[in-house]
């Protein structure tokens, strides 16, 4: 910051979202609405699909077996999506998997008006999301970097986390209504329809092609950014401490049994939605994480925090304190979170970001995945409660041992880090300005 920059808000305006990506970026504002349309429809599915397992197999192996349908395209797809998005177009990567999440959707659509709908199209399809997703999202988040000042970056991820959490806080509790009283078929369809709207408007942002530096897509380019990541031990602990949290304590495929033990089948849709609840607080409210400048001593902390507010989820009796508790543990995340991509967006070269983007996108995708395997085999044998309560105590103790495994992460400064600085230099000598409004 120079010596004539404006004064940081104070008072209740230091805590509201910092608006400056909004106010700078059309392409910005365009992509944050596609994204917030198309998550409200895969919320809606994300709730849908386990729910018509269960009706239609009463198993809770069998929900969580959906965890496990969907790593290996996560591993395969995310790190090779990570070296298209290098290589490739963005735009255009994030056009064509809009389109084939859409017919994934009519697919699930199609099975559920079916007289007597079939098990296995619904593990195919989740397999098959996944992919795309893992091919899409790394192309997204190497994109935000491109259309957004270096210096609102913070303020960009706090944004973006408020758009997902709109669609997550409105998408599971209108689904838990929507499944209950008119059927899957209107929350499948509902999802087809956001991914029309998203698509005309993703097509409507400026082309995004690949830097002349990018390499083409191949076992060693991915082999290239990993390596580069391996050199950056600060980046590997928030791999390692969002893994750790996400493969532990990720209860989201035992809520249909755990609202059924409550007595409050009722609640499901609320479970669904209390979690980006209590990430939309703390977007609503992030202005202040713009101040922080030891990002990985934040996401340690709020990382413990998830695992003991996801334990006492397991161990109150009561509905509306596990509701609570599943805020609290969404608020913790979604800290993490912002965290986390402050440190990747404001560090890592854009050459490179696609690729790292791919790792990024399995230390937050294979932790949740796998963990639903872990969460149902848990409950299979000893209870759902008692799989949610030490899954969260394995979490705080996990993300402890991490911390004291990786000093670069609790030591990391963002004033002072050499990668931020030298990014931070390169972007205001050479690209243009993002496009304004």
């Amino acid at each position: 910051m120079t010596d004539d920059s404006p004064e940081p808000p104070s008072g209740l305006r230091a805590m509201l979202p910092d608006l400056a990506p909004w106010r700078a970026s059309r392409d910005f504002r365009r992509l944050w609405w596609s994204g917030l349309i198309s998550n409200f429809g895969s919320f809606l599915t994300f709730v849908a699909l386990p729910v018509q397992l269960k009706e239609l197999t009463g198993s809770a192996a069998a929900v969580g077996a959906i965890g496990a349908v969907e790593l290996v395209p996560l591993l395969v797809f995310g790190l090779y999506g990570g070296a298209l998005a290098d290589a490739w177009d963005k735009r255009k990567l994030i056009v064509w998997t809009e389109v084939g999440q859409g017919l994934l959707s009519a697919a699930l659509l199609v099975n559920a008006l079916l007289p007597q709908p079939a098990i296995w199209p619904l593990y195919v399809v989740a397999a098959l999301s996944s992919a795309v997703v893992s091919v899409q999202r790394p192309a997204l988040d190497s994109l935000w970097p491109r259309i957004v000042a270096h210096d609102h970056l913070p303020a960009a991820a706090s944004l973006n986390s408020f758009r997902w959490t709109v669609g997550g806080v409105a998408g599971p509790a209108l689904a838990g209504v929507v499944v209950a009283y008119a059927g899957l078929g209107w929350a499948y369809g509902a999802d087809l329809v956001t991914f029309v709207v998203s698509v005309f408007l993703v097509i409507r942002i400026a082309a995004s092609p690949a830097s002349h530096e990018a390499a083409k897509p191949s076992l060693k380019a991915i082999a290239e950014g990993a390596r580069y990541a391996w050199s950056r031990k600060e980046l590997l602990g928030t791999y390692a401490v969002d893994l750790a949290a996400m493969f532990l304590a990720m209860p989201l495929a035992l809520l249909p049994f755990l609202a059924d033990e409550l007595h409050a089948e009722w609640s499901l849709g609320l479970m669904y939605a209390t979690v980006p609840l209590g990430a939309m607080v703390v977007s609503l409210t992030s202005g202040w994480t713009s101040r922080v400048h030891r990002h990985g001593r934040m996401v340690v902390l709020s990382a413990a925090l998830w695992g003991l507010a996801i334990a006492a989820v397991g161990v109150v009796g009561n509905v509306w304190l596990v509701l609570l508790f599943l805020t609290v543990a969404g608020g913790c995340d979604m800290v993490s979170g912002i965290f986390r991509g402050a440190m990747w967006n404001q560090t890592i070269p854009d050459e490179l970001r696609g690729r790292l983007a791919g790792i990024e996108l399995l230390s937050y995708s294979v932790g949740p995945t796998v963990g639903q395997v872990r969460a149902g085999g848990f409950a299979a044998w000893w209870g759902v409660r008692t799989s949610v309560w030490s899954g969260g105590l394995l979490c705080a103790g996990a993300v402890g041992l991490l911390a004291l495994c990786l000093p670069k992460l609790m030591s990391y400064d963002v004033r002072t880090n050499e990668h931020a600085t030298r990014l931070r230099k390169q972007r205001e000598a050479a690209a243009p300005a993002p496009v304004e409004a």
